[in-house]
């Protein structure tokens, strides 16, 4: 997906209306442990972590900077622009991300809302010398790749949306279309099978010329849905058997290959399910990636793989520009908090990618770019990511959390420098006074007032007990030292 007014609204509306259900929340008693007693009928019931319960090592937290996103930041003056940077990539007041997930082009054109091809024509054929091409710059991407990693962020992936056209059985890397050389796709060119898979694999190459190593590349985006720009299907059965071919060249170039990025998390069960089904496939999946607008990430997948949420966002159609916290909108800070948990907390995933780190107009990203006025503005989305991505880091483990609060979503994790990580959205209207078995925390507060902030009096020590308040509508974050 890259259009910023995202399609499926309606889809995206339910998903947010879905956070109030009474069903969901018991949905989310059942996969953290949490009980549900109405909040005034508790008399100051706690949250206890079970630290000898251990699920998901956490890889991290990311955005896409695909489709020449990264290049409004550019386009800023050095000022403008070295702000909006220590925003999208800071670890101490910016959004701390510790992932970066690249787009590999497939037009002949560098229009805007384009990733250009690296071979943008046909070499004469699937078996003919490449005419690889490269610009160094590849959309803004190496310029914010470079600078991600001046900041200590190291962990890129790639993904293609779609192949080159001429590559498909429709000729163009829009509207679909399929790989010529699968299964039940005939082309007149011939099998470009191989082809795609060696281009997918210098287009790392490329960037490790450029000092940048991607980690992950994939060869599918939202494989199970036709879009108007960059798109290409795949079957289940499409994508094990590509795989087979991919597999062998990515990992001699030393690359893990990730699949299948599909439109929705529970979309990806058939995908998951003929790639198990096929032991060679298996054995050279390394992540399994899904997207969150058909389906949200509530569950987990039916393999033992890593799996990762690489793209969600939400529906920014009816809303436009949102900077709010807690307006009644799905692109709402406090939304966004709310998905986070799920993915983490309900469907195990090791690492949450949210779709645009930035952007320009009426968009849903982090932050909006106006780069022919040299300005920026933030979102509270902004600092609902950063306060999971700044606190915890890569290596971090989720750890067991049981609570007697109705309309809390809470979780835990301890990282590998020792400190604990405690994440309480209080999603009710009024006020709640808890306990919390941490030892001197810090707390971060973020709300309709308060954008990830220490504030005072908001936690005290009663025996062997913190005591924290949370406040109406907000995401407290607990962070202890080692």
């Amino acid at each position: 997906m890259f259009v910023d007014c995202f399609r499926r609204a309606a889809s995206i509306t339910i998903v947010v209306f879905m956070f109030r259900l009474p069903t969901v929340a018991a949905v989310v008693v059942a996969a953290t442990a949490l009980t549900t007693t109405p909040v005034h009928a508790a008399a100051r019931p706690g949250i206890d972590l079970d630290r000898a319960q251990r699920h998901q090592v956490v890889d991290g937290f990311g955005y896409s900077i695909a489709f020449q996103r990264s290049s409004l930041v550019h386009n800023l003056s050095q000022a403008k622009r070295e702000e909006a940077l220590d925003l999208l990539l800071g670890r101490e007041n910016g959004a701390a991300p510790s992932i970066l997930r690249l787009g590999i082009g497939s037009s002949a054109t560098n229009e805007y809302d384009k990733m250009l091809s690296i071979q943008p024509t046909d070499p004469g054929g699937p078996a003919a010398t490449p005419n690889y091409t490269w610009d160094g710059w590849d959309g803004g991407q190496v310029w914010y790749a470079k600078e991600a990693r001046e900041r200590g962020i190291d962990r890129f992936y790639a993904d293609a949306w779609s192949a080159p056209g001429y590559m498909k059985d429709n000729g163009t890397d829009t509207n679909g279309g399929a790989l010529c050389g699968l299964q039940g796709v005939s082309c007149a060119s011939g099998d470009w099978r191989e082809a795609y898979a060696r281009y997918l694999v210098q287009f790392a190459r490329f960037y490790r010329q450029e000092g940048i190593r991607l980690d992950e590349i994939g060869f599918t985006n939202e494989p199970d849905w036709t879009a108007s720009y960059a798109s290409m299907r795949f079957t289940p059965a499409q994508a094990a058997e590509f795989v087979k071919v991919l597999g062998p060249i990515a990992r001699r170039a030393g690359l893990d290959v990730a699949c299948c990025d599909s439109f929705g998390w529970q979309q990806s069960d058939p995908y998951v399910q003929a790639i198990e089904a096929d032991p060679q496939a298996r054995r050279y999946v390394d992540l399994v990636t899904g997207h969150g607008y058909a389906s949200p990430a509530d569950r987990p997948l039916s393999t033992t793989k890593t799996t990762w949420m690489s793209e969600w966002a939400p529906s920014s159609t009816v809303d436009g520009w949102n900077e709010a916290w807690d307006s009644g909108k799905g692109t709402d800070g406090i939304a966004i908090a709310q998905r986070i948990h799920d993915t983490l907390a309900l469907a195990g995933s090791s690492a949450f990618l949210f779709w645009l780190g930035s952007s320009r107009g009426g968009t849903a990203a982090l932050m909006q770019i106006d780069d022919a006025n040299d300005a920026y503005r933030v979102s509270s989305r902004l600092y609902a990511f950063a306060a999971y991505s700044r606190f915890i880091r890569p290596g971090a483990v989720r750890i067991g959390v049981d609570s007697a609060h109705d309309g809390l979503k809470v979780s835990a994790y301890r990282n590998a420098d020792g400190t604990e990580v405690v994440e309480i959205i209080n999603t009710t209207d009024a006020a709640i006074t808890t306990g919390v078995d941490v030892k001197r925390p810090t707390a971060y507060l973020t709300d309709n007032t308060h954008r990830l902030e220490k504030v005072p009096g908001l936690v005290s020590r009663h025996g062997h007990r913190t005591t924290v308040e949370l406040a109406p509508r907000s995401l407290t974050t607990l962070v202890t030292s080692g």
